[in-house]
């Protein structure tokens, strides 16, 4: 569910000065052609093809076409949507300005106070300018934010609430506690709760289709099993399973995955439960070493 906090209304100045080039990392510009990696080729363009989470969308959606976009800040595990839906926004927003008027950073990768003060406080002191029919403010994504460093993030907090009029800032971050007390006041929040199977079902059809893929329902079942409401990995799954398999079987993704086959692990137990340990030892190792691994290994 949504945590509505407070909304600022978006400044209306005619400044046309335009912003520097973005600095951080490099926004995603779809490919049209069959080579790349999926997640990106796949990844939702606009709100409305965002597989899940229709009452927080619906929400950013309502407040970006009123010209009331907060500070965000959206938090939940991997591949749920959240860097996904702040690009949607920002292509609504900004058009074909989309690179000049969006900042993105992992701060995974550039985590400490500098960062803020270089690359963050030079793009946001920059002034808006007016395309269209009206004037924007800029976008600071800042994908990640829970590894930013407490000094980071004391100097985050200045940074937006000096530069509130011209600029928006978006935190992305699986962890939400790790986010300062300050930071987390300053931002609407939403949380992004692991995709429904039905939603991951549904996208995973979409690809297959687009991409002629030969994929048995067993394994589309195995897919949605293994991501767990992941919808990057789902995908990562499918294509590293594609590239090894060209027909996909559910033996075909639990080989690629390393996962051992559901049929393989009640086998197994039956042996533990009916057998000696050093016959059922014995039994597992015929089967498979890996598995032999994963359930004496790994599980502990």
């Amino acid at each position: 569910m949504a945590e509505t906090i407070s909304l600022m209304d978006v400044d209306e100045g005619d400044n046309n000065t335009i912003p520097k080039p973005n600095k951080g990392k490099n926004v995603f510009v779809p490919n049209d052609g069959k080579a790349g990696l999926w997640i990106e080729k796949y990844r939702p363009q606009s709100l409305a093809d965002v597989a899940a989470h229709r009452d927080i969308i619906d929400t950013i959606d309502r407040l970006t076409s009123e010209n009331r976009l907060p500070h965000l800040l959206l938090y939940g595990p991997p591949g749920t949507g959240k860097t996904s839906t702040i690009l949607a926004v920002a292509r609504k927003l900004y058009g074909n300005q989309f690179h000049n008027m969006i900042l993105e950073l992992n701060a995974s990768d550039e985590r400490g106070i500098d960062v803020v003060r270089q690359q963050i406080q030079d793009f946001a002191s920059t002034q808006s300018f007016s395309f269209g029919s009206k004037s924007h403010v800029k976008l600071v994504l800042l994908d990640e934010a829970d590894a930013m460093t407490k000094d980071a993030q004391f100097a985050l907090r200045r940074v937006i609430e000096k530069y509130t009029k011209s600029t928006r800032f978006a935190l992305i971050c699986n962890n939400v506690n790790k986010v300062i007390s300050a930071l987390q006041s300053r931002c609407t929040r939403f949380r992004f709760a692991p995709l429904d199977p039905t939603h991951v079902t549904e996208r995973l059809r979409h690809v297959i289709e687009s991409e002629g893929l030969d994929v048995t329902e067993s394994a589309l079942a195995a897919l949605v099993r293994l991501s767990s409401g992941d919808m990057r990995k789902a995908l990562n799954i499918l294509q590293s399973t594609h590239m090894a398999s060209p027909k996909m079987t559910e033996e075909a993704v639990y080989l690629c995955t390393g996962n051992p086959l559901p049929k393989d692990i009640e086998q197994i137990s039956y042996w533990l439960l009916n057998e000696t340990i050093s016959t059922s030892f014995s039994r597992i190792l015929q089967v498979n070493c890996a598995l032999f691994y994963y359930v004496f290994v790994k599980a502990d």
